[in-house]
């Protein structure tokens, strides 16, 4: 059956979200079982009355009975849009089952359509609706994406399992909450044109950045700090972020069209992969904004960030019942705001400063008065001219022990009062004679999940009633209801559209919600918002950004009247003798780097060699152009000459008949013959049984390779006729032996054939355009002494030699050194190099790491020891080739360490408060009993029969006692510290009636959700006895910790399971607790000491792996 119904979307986490178009391409498959629908709105209902957001109810029934792959509903109708969703019973290829909302008419639309949609799928809960499985996501639908949706939307143990309560009588009920959005065509939009400003191109997953940066370029009085700090017309905008800055500043003022930022982020020391990944923008905001603080040091700015957004808080703590106070002033440059369980702004402020009162077991130590009641609060000192407000829309959910996003309303005023209610977030230091009244100027948007999303920013530059929303590259004008109600989250309630059908209004969770506010106080909005013009921008830029914008506009003319033209790129004799040798090897000339002429297509080629008479100096008369011609082999050579018809052409026509395949440009090669004088003379006729040769010469005792010239020849020559020519083009004297080869190919592999001086050049297979190579001939010892004697041995090397820069893996960021190696040298020859290069006498011990070219770091594996062939194989990366290479200096032979396994063990002193790190190395088919052995001549043990154990620690969590004979190879202290420690005497002596516990020291984070539980320190066991209560068990954490006992009285004691935290009393009985053996390990409930993390932290942390995934924001330069 199907329905049209209200939703009750509930916000929820979801995985990666993937189209599913290669399999839904084919359209809907016959069924041998249909789900029967029924629509409640005929489908033949008038486009326009059609809902914008509806519900779709599909009940599957027969469900365990479909032997169909997969499984598409009936179509419903939404915003005037046939949809249909679609599901995999048995699962797209995974073990969940797979749902997707399809366009149902996609094969049918017109080319270049799309319609973007907010979406929630579910799978209803029969017994009871509050365990619905549902998730929600949007997309922009499209030709290439007609469905999306989640491969994994459930597991499907779960929804076969009949207890669940999702399979009902072998039907499961399906529901589709869909509410379509209108596409803008922005293809001919011109955002300059129609708003005055212009936007900033995404660069991959740089969104987040781009609203940042239009909030602060419209706040004028940092644009024109920026452009006041100090830049030289010798600095590079993508090695100096103020320049950098200063660029894209001034092209957002002047520029006509959007602004790439890739200047800025390699300013930053950013690789693609950190521009391609979603950082949190109040890290980027503040790490930009400290980054800009120390490069105004010392300068004309100094000062300005704080200036503008710096203000100051007051944390105190006041003793109720004796007179004592304690304060501390704190500076801030933004706000964290809570959102949940806030109405508004005002009420996160007024959480901001709620009183916490200290008493009972969480009394205050106060100095000389001992432990007293107090309250603990904030109070705001003062607030700066520019209030940066984040707001906390990202959050900890315990019960589902992941980040969530809270869409909840939340809303934000115009007219921001922060003096209201007789100032009482001010502290008694403030200064009441500033006016803390607040303008809002930017609302900054997130739209999306937890995962992902996008952002943008809604602006009012100048503080009027317009309002701007900066997209990206659009940036578009908008009312306040937009910026300001639309962007409070919550839910949206839309028209009913059919009244007497669903008396029950429609509501859809918005996605879209302010996630940061800027506010300007009123009485600096004057000197904020001020005049920023072309004087305040240094000359050097002003000239330097001009003449971008001039070359930009004159390539974008070029680009526009590309038709008219074509390209004629001429080579010369020249440009042989400088490129080869230097800049190729093989073939003859590199196109790019010769003499281009731009020439209207109609232009007679006639007219054409005036041009390049005037150019080259050349007469008309005495230039002869040839035609180039790609041969099979790749090879590119002159083919023939052009002949006095193809002349009169015009040169539009000449091109396409000269090269089909790249109709932009006609390639030539100018021949001119010089006389005696060296003056052009007219060039000798050529017959059929003429053929142009072109020569290089080696010297293979310089290693040197050059163009010497070029010659004709008669077919039934041989070279034997033009020896003595050769030897003086060389320089040689004219009876010098020399070897002739033939340069035929270089792709894939290099083919340079020896030719026989008595052969005839018809005989040798030799033809216009054709290279022959010469050296002199070899003497004997030649062979040995030189490391490339021939041409063919001097090609094949330059074919295959690759320049390396190598990097201690250690400081993965910086080229330490490079070598030009051969692609073809070995593992053994790699090495050796390396270790000539670091003055190591033994090469085994240098352990290659190869390079990832799309995280641009090293990979997680190193090479093993002759693991690859060729330095060829080191350098590929799945379809591209990298030049970098990571090495590593082992203190033993690779081949010897490949054999051992290595641990890193952490062993805790029995009786001393210290920690050491050890490393422990041994044969692979070692056991962890091995390890202890090991490790007992290393360490100092509290006596001399002392039995140890290793442990696994995970965040602070005992994981895993190792038994003594497993195997240490599988063993992976990549991401878990290995723990080593002494086992208590009292641990070996278990009674019948003890229990060995968990306990670990937990903090319950205030600046998330109260009951998200943080553990800390070091986790232990702990023997408990069967009648012991709390307060005995305390008296032996105490002397086991040696806490004082000022700071002792100050804890609690909790027995958590999964998590929660059930406080003890000292009467309690721990033993009792201790019961449940359903739990998925000892971990999932351990006795809890709740305390402040005052401990400073240990000079070692858990190994980490080399690649995280959730890097922090880092600006390098």
């Amino acid at each position: 059956m199907t329905m049209i119904t209200t939703p009750s979307i509930e916000q929820e986490d979801d995985e990666m979200l993937v189209p599913q178009s290669e399999f839904a391409a084919d359209g809907p498959q016959q069924m041998e079982v249909v789900a029967q629908a029924e629509t409640v709105s005929t489908a033949e209902k008038q486009q326009e009355e059609d809902p914008l957001s509806s519900r779709f109810t599909w009940t599957i029934e027969n469900f365990t009975r479909l032997h169909t792959k997969k499984l598409y509903s009936e179509i419903f109708f939404v915003g005037g849009y046939k949809w249909r969703v679609l599901i995999f019973p048995k699962g797209n290829n995974v073990d969940h089952l797979s749902m997707y909302l399809d366009v149902a008419d996609a094969p049918s639309l017109p080319y270049g359509w799309n319609r973007y949609a907010q979406f929630s799928l579910a799978v209803v809960n029969q017994i009871h609706g509050k365990y619905t499985v549902r998730k929600e996501t949007q997309h922009q639908f499209n030709a290439r994406e007609s469905d999306w949706g989640f491969t994994s939307f459930m597991p499907l143990s779960e929804l076969y399992d009949l207890s669940r309560g999702y399979l009902v009588n072998d039907t499961i009920v399906v529901e589709a909450d869909v509410a379509v959005r209108r596409v803008v065509d922005y293809w001919s939009y011109d955002s300059k044109k129609e708003t005055g400003y212009v936007g900033l191109k995404n660069q991959g997953a740089t969104c987040y950045m781009n609203s940042l940066l239009q909030t602060l370029y419209h706040i004028p009085y940092f644009r024109k700090a920026v452009y006041h700090m100090p830049t030289t017309e010798n600095d590079m905008p993508s090695g100096s972020i103020p320049l950098a800055l200063q660029s894209l500043f001034y092209k957002l003022q002047y520029s006509d069209n959007s602004v790439a930022t890739k200047e800025l982020t390699k300013s930053f020391g950013w690789d693609t992969y950190d521009s391609f990944m979603q950082h949190d923008v109040q890290e980027l905001n503040r790490v930009l904004c400290e980054k800009l603080e120390d490069k105004m040091k010392g300068t004309v700015v100094e000062g300005t960030i704080q200036q503008l957004f710096e203000g100051h808080h007051m944390n105190y703590i006041e003793c109720i019942n004796v007179d004592y106070k304690s304060t501390r002033k704190e500076s801030f440059y933004d706000l964290q705001l809570d959102v949940k369980g806030c109405w508004d702004v005002y009420a996160s402020f007024d959480k901001y400063v709620e009183v916490e009162r200290l008493e009972g077991d969480n009394k205050y130590h106060a100095e000389q008065h001992g432990l007293q009641d107090a309250k603990k609060g904030v109070l705001f000192i003062d607030f700066p001219p520019v209030l940066q407000l984040q707001l906390k829309r990202f959050e900890y959910d315990f019960m589902r022990d992941t980040m969530v996003k809270i869409n909840d309303r939340y809303e934000f005023p115009l007219q921001l009062d922060l003096d209201r209610d007789d100032g009482k977030y001010l502290s008694p230091d403030a200064d009441r004679r500033v006016r803390n009244l607040y303008t809002l100027h930017s609302v900054l948007v997130h739209s999306g999940g937890v995962h992902g999303g996008h952002y943008y920013a809604y602006i009012r530059p100048t503080l009027s009633d317009q309002w701007f929303k900066f997209d990206d590259e659009r940036v578009t004008k908008e009312d306040l209801k937009r910026a300001l109600e639309e962007q409070y989250g919550g839910e949206e309630e839309l028209p009913q559209t059919n009244p007497g059908f669903n008396n029950t209004p429609f509501k859809f969770t918005k996605y879209s919600n302010a996630y940061m506010l800027v506010y300007i106080r009123e009485s600096d909005k004057e000197k904020i918002i001020c005049n920023v013009d072309e004087k305040d921008i240094a000359e050097h830029l002003r000239i330097r950004l001009k003449k971008e914008q001039e070359e930009k506009e004159h390539k974008k003319k070029e680009k526009a009247e590309a038709h008219l033209y074509t390209i004629i790129k001429v080579a010369r004799n020249e440009d042989l003798a400088e490129q080869i040798g230097k800049d190729i090897y093989f073939d003859l000339v590199d196109h790019d780097k010769v003499h281009s002429f731009r020439i209207q297509k109609q232009t007679p080629f006639n007219i054409f060699k005036e041009e390049v008479a005037k150019e080259f100096g050349i007469p008309v008369q005495f230039q002869r152009f040839w035609l180039w011609a790609k041969r099979q082999n790749h090879t590119y050579r002159p083919n023939r000459p052009l002949t006095h018809q193809e002349e009169a052409q015009s040169v539009g026509q000449l091109r396409e008949v000269s090269n089909k395949a790249n109709n932009a440009e006609l390639k030539l090669f100018l021949e001119v013959e010089l006389g005696l004088d060296l003056r052009p003379i007219l060039p000798p006729e050529k017959t059929k049984e003429d053929i142009l040769l072109f020569f290089k010469l080696y010297d293979p005792e310089k290693e040197e390779f050059r163009y010497v010239g070029r010659l004709f020849v008669k077919h039934v020559g041989k070279p034997t006729d033009i020896l003595t020519k050769l030897n003086e083009m060389a320089g040689f004297p004219p009876n010098e032996e020399i070897e002739l080869y033939e340069e035929i190919k270089f792709e894939p592999t290099v083919m340079c054939e020896h030719i026989d001086k008595k052969a005839t050049f018809r005989a040798s297979q030799l033809e216009d355009g054709d290279i022959i190579c010469y050296q002199k001939s070899p003497a004997g010892d030649m062979v040995l002494q030189y490391s490339y004697p021939d041409v063919p041995s001097f090609l094949e090397y330059v074919h295959n030699r690759q320049v390396v820069h190598f990097r201690s893996l250690e400081k993965p960021k910086e080229d330490n050194f490079c070598l030009e190696l051969s692609k073809l040298h070995t593992y053994d020859d790699v090495v050796e190099k390396v270790a000539h290069q670091l003055g190591l006498d033994d090469a085994s011990k240098i352990r290659l790491t190869s390079h990832n070219c799309y995280s641009q770091q090293p990979k997680p594996q190193p090479i093993k020891y002759r693991g690859v062939d060729h330095l060829s194989d080191m350098l590929v990366h799945y379809n591209q080739t990298s030049d970098i290479l990571y090495y590593e200096v082992l203190d033993i032979p690779l081949p010897e360490l490949q054999g051992l396994k290595t641990l890193k063990v952490a062993f805790h002193h029995a009786t001393k408060d210290e920690v050491v790190i050890h490393s422990i190395r041994l044969p692979k088919n070692s056991t962890v009993g091995d390890v202890i052995i090991d490790l007992k001549t290393k360490v100092e043990l509290s006596h001399p029969n002392a039995e140890l154990r290793l442990l696994e620690v995970f965040y602070h969590k005992i994981y895993k006692v190792f038994p003594a004979n497993e195997k240490i190879e599988n063993i992976n202290d990549q991401y878990w510290t290995l723990r080593a420690e002494e086992i208590p005497e009292e641990e070996k002596n278990l009674g019948p009636h003890d229990r060995l516990i968990h306990v670990y020291h937990f903090t319950k984070d205030s600046a998330q959700n109260q009951m998200q539980v943080q553990n800390f320190g070091e986790p232990f066991f702990l023997v408990i006895h069967e009648s012991e209560t709390l307060a005995d068990i305390k008296v032996r954490i105490q002397k086991k910790l040696q806490v004082p006992d000022e700071d002792f009285a100050k804890w609690k004691f909790a027995f958590l399971s999964l998590g929660r935290p059930e406080y003890l009393q000292d009467t309690d009985v721990v033993y009792s607790l201790f019961q449940r053996r359903d739990v998925y390990g000892a971990w999932e409930q351990y006795l809890g000491l709740e305390h402040s993390d005052t401990a400073p932290k240990r000079a070692y942390t858990a190994n980490q792996n080399r690649h995280t995934f959730d890097k922090p924001v880092k600006i390098y330069n």
